[in-house]
């Protein structure tokens, strides 16, 4: 799964939001805490606030709210209105991909891929991400020394040195 620099950006801010819910948050002060280009922030904002997850308010103290309570917002809601579905096939979702012989069980596995992500996903929200109190079952899978190493196709066909 590749997490765009939009969504990580959107998030990110998302939880500078929530870690300021007694108050509006101007555009600049989100851009400046979280190191994020302020014009590309603005565009992701708008979008933000066309999906709902956001209100705004112009003027002198005015700026960005969420829309609702940061425990009832979960990292899906975020991706899925920014990008649609959590896993796409060819722009399909994956129960409505079909395959034949002797490709069919790609299918069972992209609805697994989907299951897992959402396991993950829907059970974050940014009240946990803000607070730091991530899902036992996070913790757990992060806590394994090999989530933390990148896994590169190595290619049997190339050798060093020549």
């Amino acid at each position: 799964m590749r997490i765009s620099a939009k969504t990580d950006y959107a998030l990110r801010a998302l939880a500078q939001l929530a870690a300021h819910a007694d108050r509006p948050v101007s555009s600049e002060e989100l851009a400046q805490s979280q190191e994020i280009p302020h014009k590309f922030l603005e565009a992701i904002m708008a979008e933000l606030r066309r999906t709902g997850l956001v209100v705004s308010q112009r003027g002198t103290g005015g700026g960005h709210r969420l829309s609702r309570p940061a425990d009832r917002i979960v990292v899906a809601d975020v991706i899925r209105a920014l990008n649609g579905p959590l896993t796409v096939i060819r722009g399909e979702c994956p129960q409505d991909v079909d395959y034949g012989p002797p490709s069919e069980s790609l299918q069972v596995v992209w609805v697994s891929v989907r299951a897992a992500l959402r396991s993950i996903l829907e059970s974050v929200t940014l009240a946990d991400v803000v607070a730091g109190t991530l899902p036992e079952h996070i913790r757990e899978l992060a806590a394994s020394p090999d989530a933390w190493v990148t896994h590169w196709y190595a290619n049997p066909m190339h050798t060093s040195g020549t």
